[in-house]
């Protein structure tokens, strides 16, 4: 059987992951929290918070659902901080990295300082990078292209930033991040990846709809 993986972006650093029937749901966001986004009710047998701030750990959008089945991945979580003053300003965050039988995947939350070498190690080599790219509130567009290219990710996906219809006015926009990323870039005309072995390397930038969308089906893209 082929291995793949659904990812759908919901808006912000939220992200809806569908491996065969199982779905998890990561650091969903309040209401409100964030300008340009609303993330709707959520169905999900597992939700994961990187930190405890209302745009990442809003557990009453989602509606989780009991399985008699065992979780199929695995899940690490690394800790981190929100800041370069060690916590102090903003609190710890972690990093989450979870494993769908061979494909692993790192979802970094508001990480706010460089990865140290014991982050490097625990993390090794990561297939989908998911990074946070606006700065002020987390490491900057430099600073996540310098992860990606040490994880030697295949698929880099930016989050937490802003447009001119969404995000945090001191974040910012993705445009510098794509002057520096480590693989071609494409773009997603809807919100949604699916990723098997045979997935090329690649930056893909989802675009957020705020409107409900079933898991990945069919999927058009264009490139620049």
């Amino acid at each position: 059987m082929r291995k793949e993986i659904a990812i759908t972006w919901l808006g912000h650093s939220c992200f809806r992951i569908r491996f065969n029937d199982y779905r998890i749901v990561i650091d969903p966001y309040r209401d409100g929290s964030v300008p340009g986004f609303k993330l709707p009710m959520q169905t999900a047998n597992d939700v994961f918070s990187s930190h405890d701030h209302d745009d990442h750990n809003y557990f009453d959008a989602i509606s989780c659902i009991s399985t008699e089945h065992t979780e199929p991945y695995l899940v690490e979580e690394i800790e981190s901080f929100h800041d370069r003053e060690k916590g102090f300003l903003r609190g710890k965050n972690t990093i989450h990295l979870f494993t769908f039988k061979e494909i692993k995947l790192a979802h970094f939350g508001d990480l706010g300082e460089p990865l140290t070498d014991k982050q490097k190690e625990l993390l090794g080599q990561v297939d989908i990078v998911m990074l946070p790219i606006g700065g002020h509130y987390t490491i900057n567009y430099e600073e996540a292209c310098q992860i990606a290219k040490e994880l030697e990710a295949r698929i880099v996906i930016p989050m937490h930033y802003k447009s001119d219809e969404f995000g945090y006015d001191v974040l910012d926009t993705i445009d510098n991040f794509l002057t520096c990323a480590p693989h071609k870039v494409v773009n997603y005309e809807g919100n949604q990846l699916l990723v098997t072995d045979e997935t090329e390397p690649q930056v893909a930038v989802l675009t957020y709809h705020e409107e409900e969308i079933p898991d990945v089906g069919e999927i058009e893209i264009f490139e620049e």
